[in-house]
């Protein structure tokens, strides 16, 4: 398994992203004919190597060419510039989901639909080319997991379209909630609201800990060089060595609490909200309270970038007034998923290798449930109509 892995000790922003990765290895010729098919004109990318208190690697300045022409966009019309664009599918859906971040907290800061958001700095022409690029690399990179540290955000005071700020600004400050960070190790914007939303938008997990082989390091050069520490976004490339084992050990959160007066039919429903926030799993356990009250132990896995919202779930949908969080780490052997076709109909399996070898298969609860409805059998059935396939 092929990993990214961001290390932010000094921020990011869109440019030292794209510096990075370009860094890392991806061919500049084939990010500028994938940008093309934006068909916008009025900007070029400069490439360049530099360095930062004697790191080297590569920096990418996007030249906007006619700066006092520039228009300032809302969500609508960056949305029609990507979807009519003859980009893939999948790097359309990452940049979108990028600008979607950045109106969701622009739009909460502001107390407005997001739908009326009036970009500034991230509707102009340079931010546009840094989110698309990156979404662009990412899919050149061809990673199956992207991983970052805790981000550092800096310190002081910014100045934006809205006057002074302090740092985080706002927009950063609500788009990476819920995501391990750091502040004050420099008394400037680090990270920028472009720079957190392309983590929060591609990052598959936070960890600050590298538990497989670095294959190769890279750094992407910071437009500014004004403090002692070096204003680079350095990134590895790593081998999760799955070929051998088909493990992967992964940081999540374990968050618990112990419930004794909520009207059991509400558990269902509390599952569904739960998930839908982003849990791996939820269980109950029961367990005895003081006095020999019986209730119920509730126990959500969860990553931690949406520890936050987890927590929200549980106040609001349950009559929880308490709760214990600690981080675990877990690990997962690597899983597949392939549709065969039976005598009745399709169904998905998943399965689960160790070692070089698939060691579970597991037909897929939702498929077997429909076969067995439209064929009028039971899901027992249904089952050794799988197996027969082997």
């Amino acid at each position: 398994m092929r990993i990214l892995y961001y290390d932010c000790f000094a921020g990011i922003s869109g440019d030292m992203n794209l510096g990075a990765l370009l860094d890392l290895g991806v061919d500049p010729e084939l990010l500028r004919k994938e940008l093309r098919k934006l068909n916008i004109d009025g900007f070029h990318l400069d490439i360049t190597k530099d360095s930062r208190r004697g790191i080297s690697g590569t920096k990418a300045t996007v030249v906007v060419e006619n700066p006092d022409n520039e228009k300032h966009r809302h969500l609508r019309h960056i949305e029609e510039l990507i979807n009519q664009s003859t980009l893939s599918e999948s790097i359309k859906v990452a940049s979108l989901r990028i600008f979607d971040l950045i109106a969701e907290a622009e739009a909460r800061v502001h107390q407005i639909d997001k739908r009326s958001v009036h970009f500034h700095e991230v509707g102009a022409l340079d931010s546009i080319a840094d989110i698309v690029g990156a979404a662009i690399c990412l899919e050149l990179l061809n990673v199956d997991k992207v991983i970052s540290s805790p981000i550092q955000l800096g310190g002081g005071m910014v100045k934006c379209a809205h006057g002074i700020m302090p740092v985080p600004a706002p927009a950063t400050a609500l788009i990476v909630t819920g995501v391990p960070v750091k502040s004050g190790l420099v008394q400037h914007e680090a990270t920028t609201p472009t720079g957190a939303a392309i983590l929060v938008g591609m990052v598959n997990e936070f960890s600050d800990q590298i538990n497989f082989p670095i294959q190769k390091v890279a750094y992407g050069i910071g437009q500014r060089d004004v403090s002692e520490v070096p204003n680079v976004l350095r990134v590895y490339l790593l081998d999760s060595g799955t070929g051998s084992d088909d493990s992967a050990v992964e940081q999540a959160r374990i968050v618990e609490c112990n419930i004794d007066d909520m009207n059991p039919e509400w558990y269902e429903f509390l599952f569904q909200k739960l998930f839908e926030a982003g849990a791996s799993d939820v269980f109950l356990t029961p367990v005895i309270m003081k006095k020999s009250r019986p209730a119920n132990r509730l126990s959500v896995l969860c990553k931690n970038e949406v520890l936050s919202h987890i927590k929200e779930t549980i106040f609001r949908h349950s009559t929880s007034i308490g709760l214990v969080d600690f981080p675990m780490s877990k690990t997962v052997l690597e899983r597949s998923e392939r549709e065969v076709e039976t005598e009745i109909g399709k169904v998905r399996i998943k399965y689960s290798s160790y070692k070089g070898k698939e060691i579970h298969a597991k037909p897929e609860y939702e498929d077997m449930r429909k076969l067995a409805l439209a064929n009028n059998i039971t899901l027992g059935e249904v089952e050794k109509i799988i197996n027969k396939i082997g």
